[in-house]
């Protein structure tokens, strides 16, 4: 059973309550704002370094742009970053009133488990995928990631930090959150969850990216604190963009190995 946290504290005053809620979600709606503009930047950050001259020692301009569009990355989300961070400071400061978070050392349990349980249910979530609906193994999005992690390293940092703490807070915190206070666990997830799956723009993986974010609301709700599903999240990122960086070749050709014993056996078949 999945335990009480922050947002099934019932000896909150109704009057309090209901007015918090209020206040939370406009101070939320600037975080999500924030986050939306930084999505949208790029479309004139990336020109802007550009005419800048970054990336002009390249000879093509497909690499001038490549280079353009990490450090503007880098820069977006790391801005995006403080700026949430600033909203939600007194968040930050109130995090200690609430009477239903676990404890510290069972919150480093979970952050840790949590790592494998992500990983585990991405493992499930890819197999049925891929044996149910057909759906080729394999994310483009990952894919163009690893490739902007090999031209520009330090982008690592906003794949495998940065991204998730803000995904975290916009997706677990305020839209989990938000959820929750009105619906029960499982509502809640598959909305957040749903949402969290269509914002990186790969329906057909909707099942894999929808299993994460059960993952991570779990974690959220068994432990009362954002930074466990923080840390699970960060940490499996890192391991894949790290796995699939050192192992690209390995893996690429696993994978065509793979799609030429399934064309061998549908051929018997």
């Amino acid at each position: 059973m999945i335990g009480l946290t922050i947002f099934q504290k019932r000896a909150i005053d109704k009057t309090t309550y209901k007015k918090g809620i209020i206040n939370l979600e406009k101070r939320y709606w600037y975080v999500i704002l924030t986050y939306i503009i930084m999505q949208l930047s790029s479309l004139i950050g990336i020109p802007i370094l550009l005419f800048l001259g970054v990336g002009s020692g390249e000879a093509e301009y497909r690499q001038s742009f490549t280079i353009a569009s990490t450090y503007w990355l880098i820069i977006s989300f790391f801005v995006a970053l403080l700026i949430i961070l600033y909203l939600l400071r007194n968040d930050m400061k109130d995090r200690h009133i609430y009477d239903k978070r676990s404890s510290r050392a069972s919150a480093a349990y979970w952050a840790i488990g949590g790592i494998f349980i992500a990983l585990f249910a991405q493992v499930i979530a890819a197999n049925i995928e891929i044996s149910v609906f057909g759906i080729d193994p394999g994310s483009e999005n990952t894919k163009q990631i690893i490739e902007l992690v090999r031209v520009t390293p330090l982008l690592i940092l906003v794949t495998s930090v940065i991204g998730p703490i803000l995904e975290e807070i916009i997706f677990r915190k305020i839209i989990f959150g938000s959820f929750y206070k009105r619906f029960n666990y499982w509502i809640s997830a598959l909305a957040s969850s749903i949402i969290f799956a269509l914002v990186h723009m790969e329906p057909e993986h909707i099942l894999l990216y929808s299993a994460m974010g059960f993952t991570f609301a779990f974690l959220y709700v068994k432990t009362g604190r954002l930074i466990v599903p923080i840390f699970a999240h960060v940490a499996m990122n890192t391991l894949v963009v790290v796995f699939q960086t050192i192992f690209a070749d390995d893996i690429e050709r696993i994978m065509k190995e793979a799609e030429q014993m399934q064309s061998f056996i549908s051929f018997l078949l």
